[in-house]
């Protein structure tokens, strides 16, 4: 077996989770190094209850636990929020755009450590690997980067276990409970197990932050979210930090059963997977921006800033947050929010989030253009020439086939 590199410390980007908890052994054990754990708080609640202890135990040096919630909104999940980013149709990127946060806190840890070595629990077939190395390719680029997972002789979730079970290090997975989970203020996700078949209805007990939507309230729940640039920043009109107003949306749409996705996408790495995801704060807000927008942007700028959304969507999906193009995108999502304030008034109910109204200072929407009564700003008898001149293309190219299709007869 080749000797491995010599590592003095390494800094691991920890959970707590099953893989993070058993590569602090394994690093000590093959690299024979110093290994300083850290652990983002960016929503994931109750997991982060005894982590510290359980890091010590396991033969860390320390246990770094940054609280990143408001950053980690303000900085990353609303301005996705705002470009109007969706991947694949269905996924609002929670897990996506954490990485990018939680990998630079992570250098910044290594700098102070003087650590000479970043290490992840990604594995080698995932999105993730790809997104904590390219944020560490962008800020620390002289750091090693060690990947259990693309070097141990673990090649399943089972191994994982049972290694361990070995070393007697608690963890909450089992071969029963084997998903895969990841959990923050936007989203919680669930993968592996029964889910690798598509057909499979995903278990009841699987999810965890939303209530099936035919177990929901019958009496459904009437909100007006307000907008403040793109920015969302009131629940029927009470301001509230960026923390508690997701909080509020995520428990008010778990209640109703709201955000529940089933997916199957295109990984970046070339293989198509399949998730659950859990999302009702963001869905609340996605489908409340969408709206104000549909009010108070032109058409020429909305329809333009549909296709910006797809591009970014799939930047921040594969892992480029650091880079000079998604800067120049949200530089471009800035001019077009400006005008984007107001409030959209939404029913929460078995599962539906259903607009029911929404009303901005900026509104571009005219009655007295839009009735279809007797209008003094508005001539029917001009559309006559508008339509002429619109259609005038499809009108040349009919007339040049007939004359070709004459000419070919009388041939």
């Amino acid at each position: 077996m080749t000797a491995k590199p010599r590592v003095r410390k390494a800094v691991l980007a920890y959970s707590g989770g099953l893989d993070t908890s058993i590569i602090i052994p394994w690093l000590k054990e093959n690299y024979h190094c110093e290994v300083v754990a850290f652990a983002a708080d960016v929503g994931q609640n109750e997991e982060l209850d005894g982590l510290e202890e359980k890091a010590l135990q396991t033969g860390a040096v320390r246990l770094y636990v940054e609280d990143l919630r408001h950053e980690f909104l303000t900085e990353y999940a609303f301005p996705t929020l705002r470009a109007g980013a969706l991947y694949e149709r269905k996924y609002l990127l929670g897990t996506s755009f954490a990485r990018p946060i939680i990998a630079s806190h992570q250098v910044a840890i290594a700098k102070k450590e003087g650590a000479d070595a970043l290490s992840h629990g990604c594995t080698g077939k995932g999105n993730d690997q790809v997104r904590f190395e390219l944020t560490y390719q962008a800020l620390a680029p002289e750091m090693r980067v060690i990947a259990p997972w693309r070097e141990w002789n673990i090649t399943s979730r089972e191994d994982a276990i049972e290694y361990a079970q070995e070393r007697m290090i608690p963890i909450r997975a089992s071969r029963e409970n084997i998903y895969s989970r990841d959990r923050n203020l936007w989203h919680y996700s669930h993968e592996g197990g029964v889910l690798e078949d598509p057909w499979q209805e995903p278990p009841a007990d699987i999810f965890g932050i939303t209530v099936a939507p035919e177990e929901a309230p019958d009496t459904p729940h009437e909100l007006t979210l307000s907008f403040d640039e793109g920015w969302p920043v009131a629940i029927d009109g009470q301001k509230l930090s960026p923390v508690d107003l997701l909080a509020q949306l995520n428990e008010l749409g778990g209640k109703h059963g709201v955000g529940r996705i089933d997916l199957v996408e295109n990984r970046l790495v070339g293989m198509k997977s399949r998730g659950i995801y859990e999302q009702p704060g963001a869905t609340i807000l996605s489908t409340a921006h969408k709206e104000l927008e549909s009010i108070t942007l032109d058409r020429a700028t909305l329809h333009y800033k549909d296709l910006v959304a797809q591009r970014y969507a799939e930047l921040v999906y594969d892992g480029l947050w650091f880079t000079a193009l998604r800067e120049a995108l949200d530089a471009f999502v800035d001019v077009t929010q400006k005008r984007v304030s107001g409030d959209v008034r939404l029913r929460l109910y078995k599962g539906n989030c259903i607009v029911t109204g929404r009303r901005s200072p900026y509104s571009l929407y005219s009655e007295t253009f839009a009735t279809f009564g007797a209008s003094a700003v508005y001539d029917h008898s001009d559309a006559k020439g508008f339509i002429t001149l619109f259609g005038l293309p499809l009108k040349i190219t009919a007339l040049s086939n007939a004359t070709q299709q004459h000419a070919a007869g009388e041939a």
